[in-house]
């Protein structure tokens, strides 16, 4: 194992452990990194040494912040397409996570955001802690949720999963767990002795007998409080009519969520509550996947997603010039293009 490498991998008795090593970068992902964990899930399905893998991220603060969001830019600014093909391959590698055919434990400690939520929401034992941050926050960027994330965020109980695939609000462990994004709650002080006890799991059921030995209850989160409100609001056919009941309701939390959607891209705005509410029409993640991977496309060619990471993470100016700058005057059509098929270059999970 060299500690150089962005990805490590040990073996501790039956389980594999994959740590997403760039801890500088919040273990942010590059395409290296998922053909790395991709290989090593390949491997490990057909490893019989192999009982388990764990998922984890190095530096204490977070499994993974999302993809390389400076090399999109970058890429997209270049006119090059290298992009396309790193979410190509991480589509995949979500998928495979979901179909992986023994316990994938993913340590979702501190900041899980965007791609972060892709290596993990997926997996059969996903794992919170009071320092959890979990969120697909890509809108703030111009972008839309992807890895899957529309996919998870539909089945969330009423309308949470639009009001956080349209925020992009983080949440903390009970309310991952409330959404379905996540399943037991560990305190971040037992997650070395957990995963020294997975080591003698030797069947599935182990696993999880040796998870729920190390589970508690979460600390009381804030969505269920909201609820209410929240289904009303995001009830609504359009974002110009959800931006319109949250104004109208006269409650300050839904007033706050308003302003935040107003800062947020119009286009991608649209684009991700047409994206979840087809997503929640679809029979499997990999249908999402290649929505999602059209969708990725054609934003990665718009004007919001590079203007979006220059004023949040180039310049830091938080002064994005959006492009159509109102809801209002992002078109039906517009909307649609990013849904239209891709021809011989569309990703193909589903037919699989």
């Amino acid at each position: 194992m060299n500690d150089d490498e962005p990805v490590l991998l040990h073996t501790e008795g039956h389980v594999l452990h994959i740590t997403l090593n760039r801890p500088r970068a919040l273990n942010a992902l590059t395409h290296t990194m998922v053909r790395a964990v991709d290989e090593a899930l390949a491997l490990a399905a057909d490893d019989d040494a192999v009982t388990a893998v764990v998922i984890g991220g190095a530096g204490g603060r977070g499994l993974c912040a999302g993809g390389d969001i400076r090399s999109i830019y970058e890429d997209a600014r270049a006119g090059r397409r290298a992009s396309v093909d790193f979410w190509r391959d991480e589509y995949r590698l979500n998928a495979r996570i979901a179909r992986f055919p023994k316990p994938y434990v993913a340590l979702m400690d501190g900041i899980v955001m965007g791609g972060g939520v892709g290596v993990s929401a997926h997996g059969d034992v996903r794992v919170v802690t009071e320092r959890s941050r979990v969120a697909m926050p890509e809108t703030g960027i111009g972008f839309v949720p992807d890895v899957g994330g529309t996919y998870l965020l539909a089945g969330a109980p009423g309308e949470l999963g639009t009001h956080l695939a349209l925020t992009g609000r983080a949440v903390d462990a009970a309310d991952a767990i409330l959404c379905g994004l996540a399943d037991h709650f560990v305190p971040s002080h037992h997650l070395a002795d957990l995963t020294a006890a997975l080591a003698g799991s030797t069947t599935p059921a182990e696993v999880t007998d040796t998870v729920l030995r190390y589970t508690t209850d979460a600390p009381e989160g804030e969505l269920g409080d909201h609820r209410a409100w929240i289904d009303d609001c995001y009830a609504a056919d359009t974002v110009e009519e959800i931006i319109d009941r949250l104004v109208d309701s006269g409650l300050p939390a839904a007033k706050e969520t308003a302003d935040a959607l107003l800062t947020a891209s119009p286009t991608a705005l649209k684009v991700t509550l047409a994206a979840v509410r087809r997503a929640g029409r679809l029979s499997s993640l990999e249908a999402a996947l290649d929505q999602e991977f059209r969708v990725s496309c054609r934003a990665f060619t718009g004007h919001d997603l590079v203007e979006g990471v220059r004023a949040r993470i180039i310049d830091k100016d938080r002064t994005p010039r959006w492009s159509p700058a109102e809801p209002r005057e992002v078109t039906d059509a517009e909307v649609a293009r990013h849904f239209e098929p891709l021809g011989d270059q569309e990703l193909g999970l589903a037919s699989v």
